[in-house]
């Protein structure tokens, strides 16, 4: 008996290609058709940084702990800057949980254009998805590292004379707040660098140095309070300080913030990241006859 099989072609399609109209032309449809394609980058950016390590993802919570212990010796020790009654390294830890999220994002996410060249010239896709899916997989080093932040939390807490000042309430419920913030705002800083490494190749050196400052100018090391003067506006045009801040307040219950820091804060997030929006979306029509 012979049996006749059908094949069916598949349905044809085609994609369209448009240039983009305006500043802010996002097609936000287009990131949403490639989400499948997002969750694999974000796969990919967290297997290939620590595949070929001897102790993989351990690195995500050995770097804020061993960074930790230098600067409790350094500036809690040598320098004496005090940490408004809060143990040092608890003090510490809470604030390299924001700022290593945020440095991580801008590092990686500022060069895209220059490390994914080879991919963007062979196949089209929304380039917004590669910034955005760095953003996304550091969430997961993030979260690895509230793992030694909650051994010290409690180690301080119940078993130390200095645990009555850690006194967390209802805000803690706020704590994603700050980490929705400075995912906003580093992957409008990364935007706005990887627009410019586009023209200019050696602003990729520049980027790692630019954010080694920008820790000092961030209240990681000292209390916000404690700046007076001109050091005080300082902090409150530093968008990061805000978010920084609003962590110790939610995970430990200390700190205060004025809302005239959290609108300044929060406007500069947005114009930051609506401007690196723009500004990477004009860069990517002629980023690969550059690169």
């Amino acid at each position: 008996m012979l049996v006749m099989a059908t094949v069916s072609a598949p349905a044809e399609y085609e994609i369209v290609l448009e240039p983009t109209h305006g500043w802010l032309d996002v097609r936000a449809h287009e990131l949403w058709e490639y989400r499948d394609l997002l969750l694999l980058m974000v796969q990919r950016d967290f297997i290939s940084r620590y595949k070929q390590t001897a102790l993989g993802p351990l690195w995500f919570i050995l770097q804020p702990v061993l960074t930790t212990m230098v600067f409790a010796i350094v500036f809690g020790r040598v320098a004496g800057i005090p940490t408004n009654g809060i143990p040092g390294p608890l003090f510490y830890l809470c604030g390299l949980l924001g700022w290593s999220y945020f440095s991580q994002n801008v590092t990686t996410a500022g060069a895209t254009f220059v490390n994914n060249a080879h991919l963007f010239g062979k196949v089209w896709f929304p380039r917004l998805i590669v910034p955005i899916a760095t953003v996304v997989s550091n969430l997961v080093a993030f979260a690895l590292q509230l793992i030694p932040f909650a051994a010290f939390f409690f180690y301080y807490k119940w078993f130390t004379p200095v645990g009555a000042s850690v006194q967390p309430d209802w805000r803690l419920l706020l704590t994603p707040l700050p980490l929705l913030q400075l995912a906003a705002l580093s992957l409008g800083v990364s935007l706005w660098i990887s627009a410019c490494t586009a023209k200019y190749r050696d602003l990729v050196h520049l980027t790692q140095y630019i954010v080694q400052l920008w820790l000092f100018a961030t209240p990681i090391i000292y209390p916000m309070d404690r700046a007076q003067g001109a050091a005080a506006w300082l902090l409150r045009l530093n968008p990061v300080s805000v978010p920084i801040e609003a962590f110790r307040i939610c995970l430990l219950g200390r700190g205060a913030l004025a809302p005239l820091d959290i609108a300044l804060s929060v406007g500069l997030t947005i114009f930051l990241l609506l401007s690196g929006i723009a500004l990477f979306r004009r860069a990517e029509r002629t980023a690969i006859d550059v690169l």
